[in-house]
């Protein structure tokens, strides 16, 4: 596994973690190695997916290092460590258990812990945290992320919730780190019909939205 500096810098460089969520497990490989090739090196398994463990093993053992292979919807110290067991090398979880954190930096993991309030987000990083989930972001939007980094330029903050093509790019330039999409990039319906294409495409999109906006800022 790639230290932690770097896995946390490889979240970044694409700024895309496709979050993957689903009934069954049968294609997620295929769903894998579809987002990979539009683009998307970062992707997250729930747990909430069914052998979801099984899977990040199977997805490491085909995509090797070409990706980053992670694990979410993490709730406890057990599941995390269970998740780094079958070789998950970064963590998500939609709370803030200071466990959690420890547990995944004793596993040479990256972390990152769902917060809310700024309170929360600063709390979580003081901790150790490599960025802070804020979910849900849609009840938020991007301009709580440029509130909050104005006095608290140093957080790393990724929305998860309401992140879809025509709000990636004002979360990015609203100070994003890093984007996680669920359903509006894993689609559920491409997914039942076995297209792969359509999730490839979509991973592209994605990962141009994003370079155009941080480019659009660099220029500002």
């Amino acid at each position: 596994m790639p230290d932690r500096k770097a896995i946390a810098e490889r979240l970044c460089a694409k700024g895309i973690v496709a979050v993957v969520r689903a009934k069954d497990s049968e294609q997620l490989v295929d769903v894998a190695k579809a987002l990979l090739a539009g683009g998307v090196d970062c992707i997250e398994i729930t747990m909430t997916t069914p052998n979801a463990l099984q899977v990040i093993r199977e997805c490491l053992a085909v995509i090797g290092d070409q990706a980053l292979i992670g694990v979410g919807s993490v709730l406890d110290a057990q599941m995390c460590q269970d998740a780094l067991d079958a070789g998950a090398q970064f963590v998500v979880s939609p709370i803030f258990d200071p466990e959690i954190i420890s547990v995944a930096h004793k596993g040479g993991a990256a972390v990152i812990p769902g917060t809310f309030t700024p309170t929360e987000i600063h709390n979580a990083t003081k901790l150790g945290a490599d960025f802070c989930k804020v979910f849900p972001a849609a009840r938020l939007g991007p301009a709580f992320f440029k509130d909050v980094l104005a006095p608290m330029p140093h957080l790393k903050l990724t929305p998860t919730g309401g992140v879809n093509l025509d709000t990636a790019a004002d979360f990015i330039k609203a100070g994003a780190a890093t984007l996680a999409v669920g359903s509006a990039l894993v689609k559920k319906d491409a997914i039942a019909a076995g297209d792969m294409d359509t999730l490839t495409d979509l991973a592209g999109k994605f990962v141009k939205t994003v370079a155009e906006a941080r480019a659009e800022m660099a220029k500002s």
